[in-house]
């Protein structure tokens, strides 16, 4: 069965691209075949083309047709034969359907339909934790001086609760996303591999403590050096 590995984090900043990618360099040298989804990715890959249409069109995404995509997902997939997927940000869409405004209640209903369409995958969570606050400093070291602006006010312009005004309030905001994320994760049974403290450690340790706990869903795997 393919193990659907997605990696997501605390904040902006904390290593989610990173660790995917050194995920699929360190899988590459193994015999097992590996697809790296990229978060922009989404756009692109054929069966997303709807969820991609209807957010230019309405700037939302309804969550039937994330389950639709996700369907056809899952089918290239299996027909693919591909024994490890990679997802940088994808899957369990929480954080999209927070900033949607939708609830809580909806969101666990949303993934118990979700883990019925991925009964032919293993999904495993890699959850980088850490300090959203000092994650999105890094975050905005890195894109520019005007990247925080930007996604505060990109938060600020979606159903989020608790609102968004400024970094503080975003910070408070990203917690709730954690939260959230993180138990409807767990309540459903999926794989859970948390790592403490990523946004102070060098990414080579995360790689480290990714493989480590990844290595009861996979099976042929290299020596994490």
């Amino acid at each position: 069965m393919t193990v659907l590995i997605t990696v997501w984090g605390a904040s902006p900043g904390v290593g989610k691209s990173t660790l995917c990618a050194g995920l699929s360099q360190w899988l590459a040298h193994t015999e097992l075949r590996v697809d790296h989804f990229r978060e922009e990715e989404v756009l692109t890959r054929p069966q997303f083309a709807a969820v991609a249409q209807e957010f230019k069109a309405t700037g939302s995404v309804e969550p039937g047709t994330l389950i639709a995509a996700t369907a056809r997902f899952v089918d290239a997939v299996v027909a693919s034969g591909d024994d490890v997927v990679i997802a940088d940000a994808l899957m369990p869409f929480v954080p999209t359907l927070l900033a949607m405004g939708h609830g809580e209640e909806a969101i666990d209903a949303f993934m118990t339909d979700l883990t019925e369409v991925l009964a032919r995958v293993r999904p495993v969570m890699v959850f980088l934790d850490g300090n959203a606050e000092s994650a999105l400093s890094r975050a905005a070291t890195r894109e520019g001086d005007q990247w925080l602006d930007w996604y505060v006010g990109k938060l600020a312009g979606y159903e989020v609760r608790p609102p968004v005004a400024d970094v503080a309030s975003a910070v408070t905001y990203l917690l709730r996303e954690r939260a959230v994320t993180l138990a409807a994760v767990r309540r459903k049974g999926w794989g859970l591999v948390v790592i403490e403290r990523a946004d102070e450690r060098l990414p080579d340790e995360v790689l480290r403590l990714a493989q480590r706990g990844l290595r009861p869903w996979l099976g042929r795997t290299p020596t994490s050096g």
